[in-house]
């Protein structure tokens, strides 16, 4: 698939364990402009608790793995991985057209995977811990709102 939008991206999560997170980054994800989220590896429920029926207005997918995901990347998009060991977001700039992927809750992204990013960013935090993947992902596209805006 060919993408000539300025400003594309799209977020998604590699084998999430808990759907909620799925369903927060969905709306954040509608509400700073992403044109669509995935998961990798596990199946999403739609959620009684979406309140703006955000499903209609962004769609979801999911890829049973990988591989799958990566053959299916826009033409032209960048893989930006989110983890805990990246470059610090607060100096990246987000490239104009790109897909960010987090990984899992509890492993984050595999060394396999990380290798086949283009880049990848962390999120700044004055503590060690990580943050909720959800959390991480809208803090994500924020940062990109703020550039592009």
């Amino acid at each position: 698939m060919q993408v000539d939008q300025p400003n594309y991206f799209e977020i998604g999560i590699y084998q999430p364990l808990h759907t909620e997170n799925i369903g927060t980054l969905w709306r954040s994800a509608f509400q700073l402009g992403a044109a669509g989220i995935f998961t990798i590896g596990k199946a999403h429920p739609r959620q009684h608790s979406d309140t703006e029926a955000v499903w209609r207005h962004i769609p979801y997918r999911r890829y049973t793995s990988f591989d799958q995901f990566k053959a299916s990347l826009p033409y032209g998009c960048q893989l930006v991985g989110v983890e805990l060991t990246g470059n610090p977001l607060g100096e990246y700039h987000h490239p104009a057209r790109c897909v960010y992927l987090l990984g899992s809750e509890a492993n984050g992204l595999p060394s396999a995977i990380l290798e086949q990013c283009h880049a990848i960013i962390t999120v700044e935090s004055i503590h060690k811990v990580s943050y909720n993947v959800s959390v991480a992902g809208s803090l994500v596209m924020y940062s990109r709102w703020l550039q592009c805006h």
